[in-house]
C-alpha cells in the first residue's frame, strides 16, 4: 500500500509540476467568485453556473497543457499558431453573426469568437519576431511589428468590434514597450490617433458607436434610451456601499434594471451585492495575478519569454481597467468583459491558455539566452 501511495504521489507531482500554484490559487478564487455572482445574476438558475464551470474546466485544461510545453518549443510553433488564428478571423467576416456585425461563428454547440485568439497569438508572434532582432528595436523593426499589429486589428475593426480591436492592438504594443521601444514612438502614435479621431468620427464610426461616446459624455441626455445601461450600472455600483446588500439581494440585476448583468456588467452586480469590500478583494486578486505574471517575466532568461509573459500580464491589467471604468461610468461602454468574471467561453479559455504560457515560461527556463 505504501508503495502504491508513493507511486501515486510521485505521478501527481510530475503531472502538476509545471503549474504555478500561487497563480493557480488566485485564479481559482476568481473563478469561484465568478460562479457565485453568475448564480445570483441568473436569479438562482444553475444553468449559467454549470455552463461557465464547464468553460473554466476547458480553460484550465488548456492552461495545464500549455504549461507543459517548453517556451522554446512554443517559440518554434508561434508562426504556425499565428497563421492558424488568422483563418477564423477572416472567416468570421463572411459567416459570422452578431448584434452589430460579424463577431461570432456559430458552431451549433457554442458560439466562437475568433478575435479572442489574437489576444494570445499576436503577442506570441511579436515576441517571436523581436527575439531575433537587437533590442531596443530599430525603426524598420518597429514598422514591421506595427504591420503585424495592424493586420489583425484591422480585421477585427471590420467586424466591427472596436473594443476587442483596441485590446488586441494594446497587447501588441505592450510587447514592443517591454522590448525597449522608445517613448517618442508612443507619443507619435498617440498624436496620430488624436489627429485621426475627427475623420474616424465622420467617416468610420457606426451610429451605435457614436451613441456610446455621446452617452458617456452625458448619459442623462437620454435616460430611458442610450443612457439607460450606464445609469443603471452606476446605481448598482453606488448602492452597494461598504459591504453590499448581500449575495443574491441585488435589486438592479434581479429586477432586470441592469442590462447584460451576466456578461459586460457583471462587475456592477458584484459591487451591488458585496460592496466596496467585495470589489477590493476581487481587484486584489487581479493585482496579484498581474504582478505574478510580471515577476515571472522578470525572471525569464530570453527575450521571447520575457516580453511575452510581461505583455500578457499587462494586457490583463488593461482588460480590468476598461471594464471597471465602463461599469462605473469613467469610460465609454465598449463591450469588454471582465476577465474570468463575465459569462463567456472564448474569452475565459483564451485568458487561461495565456496564463498557461506564462506558467510555461517559469517552469521551463532555457539554459542559454536566445
Amino acid at each position: 500500500m505504501n508503495v502504491i501511495l508513493r507511486w501515486l504521489s510521485e505521478l501527481i507531482a510530475r503531472v502538476v509540476r509545471t503549474l504555478d500554484w500561487p497563480l493557480c490559487l488566485a485564479l481559482l478564487a476568481l473563478m469561484v467568485i465568478s460562479l457565485m455572482v453568475q448564480y445570483s445574476a441568473g436569479n438562482g438558475s444553475l444553468r449559467p453556473v454549470f455552463a461557465q464551470g464547464a468553460r473554466f474546466m476547458v480553460g484550465a485544461a488548456a492552461m495545464w497543457a500549455l504549461s507543459r510545453v517548453p517556451a522554446m518549443r512554443l517559440r518554434t510553433w508561434t508562426p504556425a499558431i499565428f497563421a492558424l488564428s488568422m483563418l477564423p478571423l477572416i472567416a468570421v467576416l463572411f459567416i459570422g453573426t452578431g448584434k452589430h456585425g460579424h463577431h461570432w461563428i456559430d458552431l451549433k454547440v457554442f458560439y466562437f469568437q475568433p478575435s479572442e485568439l489574437l489576444k494570445l497569438s499576436l503577442p506570441m508572434m511579436l515576441a517571436w519576431y523581436l527575439h531575433r532582432e537587437p533590442l531596443p528595436p530599430r525603426v524598420h523593426v518597429v514598422l514591421i511589428a506595427g504591420a503585424l499589429i495592424a493586420i489583425p486589428t484591422g480585421l477585427i475593426l471590420l467586424q466591427p468590434d472596436f473594443g476587442t480591436g483596441m485590446l488586441v492592438a494594446v497587447s501588441g504594443v505592450f510587447v514592443l514597450f517591454l522590448a525597449g521601444l522608445s517613448w517618442w514612438w508612443m507619443g507619435a502614435a498617440a498624436a496620430g490617433v488624436a489627429a485621426a479621431a475627427p475623420a474616424a468620427w465622420f467617416w468610420w464610426l457606426k451610429p451605435y458607436q457614436k451613441d456610446r461616446i455621446l452617452t458617456f459624455l452625458n448619459p442623462e441626455s437620454d435616460p430611458l434610451g442610450t443612457g439607460w445601461n450606464i445609469i443603471q450600472s452606476k446605481i448598482a455600483v453606488g448602492s452597494g456601499g461598504w459591504v453590499g446588500k448581500g449575495w443574491g439581494q441585488g435589486s438592479q440585476s434581479r429586477l432586470d434594471y441592469l442590462p447584460e448583468h451576466t456578461t459586460d456588467f457583471i462587475f456592477a452586480v458584484l459591487s451591488e451585492e458585496f460592496g466596496w469590500v467585495g470589489v477590493a478583494v476581487v481587484l486584489s486578486l487581479y493585482l496579484f495575478v498581474i504582478g505574478r505574471c510580471l515577476w515571472i517575466a522578470a525572471q525569464a532568461r530570453d527575450t521571447y519569454s520575457r516580453v511575452l509573459a510581461g505583455a500578457l500580464g499587462l494586457a490583463m491589467f488593461v482588460y480590468v481597467i476598461v471594464n471597471g471604468g465602463m461599469v462605473s461610468g469613467l469610460l465609454p461602454v465598449v463591450g469588454v468583459p471582465m476577465p474570468l468574471l463575465s459569462y463567456g467561453g472564448t474569452s475565459a479559455v483564451s485568458l487561461l491558455a495565456g496564463l498557461g504560457v506564462v506558467m510555461a515560461v517559469r517552469a521551463h527556463k532555457p539554459m542559454h539566452v536566445r
